[in-house]
């Protein structure tokens, strides 16, 4: 399988840089192919511009601003996300590539009418999210609902792909996590990533 593995975060030295290691580490160990995409590393722009706003229900629509990408996120059969949830919310890169990337005639088109939205990510096979939370899991899911989760899979999946695999991964608490608990986490995503066929 050809996984897109998408890592937002600004430092090179970050807890979330080591869970994509250890993510491309454990694909590759299972015979997958990875294709690594550091949005800060690549200095992804996240901001939609006024043409590609402009041109949102222009058929087909112009993504040759983020064509490199689309053709990255076209050729992979899945999806791992990187990311740690700052404010209850993706860091502003992630919803850039979300808006940028995820456009019309790349992860959806609107149908006649246009309204309802048709999934175009067929190639996607499974979603998975690898994240990150400041907070106790408690006040993430009982709290605030868990919405990144509920946006990854009620909105981007299920608008964007028929049928995929999601799962989320989540370490939360991480601003006191202790290394014991950091290296747990580590193992988990590992066992996750190579269970993947």
């Amino acid at each position: 399988m050809r996984i897109l593995l998408v890592l937002a975060h600004p430092l090179p030295d970050s807890f979330a840089a080591s869970v994509a290691r250890t993510a491309r580490q454990a694909l590759e160990a299972a015979g997958h192919a990875v294709d690594l995409l550091d949005l800060y590393a690549e200095n992804f722009d996240p901001r939609l511009s006024e043409t590609e706003r402009r041109g949102y229900f222009d058929v087909p629509y112009d993504s040759s601003a983020v064509a490199g990408i689309v053709d990255r996120l076209k050729a992979a059969d899945g999806l791992v996300l990187v990311f740690p949830q700052w404010w209850f919310n993706f860091p502003a890169v992630l919803k850039g590539f979300f808006d940028r990337i995820f456009a019309p005639g790349v992860a959806f088109t609107h149908d006649a009418a246009g309204g309802r939205i048709v999934p175009q990510l067929t190639n996607i096979r499974l979603l998975y999210a690898l994240t990150t939370t400041g907070s106790p899991w408690w006040l993430v899911r009982l709290y605030m609902g868990d919405p990144v989760r509920r946006l990854l899979k009620r909105g981007i999946a299920a608008f964007c792909s028929k049928r995929l695999n999601f799962r989320m991964l989540s370490l939360h608490d991480m601003d006191r996590a202790t290394n014991a608990k950091r290296t747990a986490h580590l193992d988990r995503v590992r066992k996750l990533l190579s269970a993947i066929r």
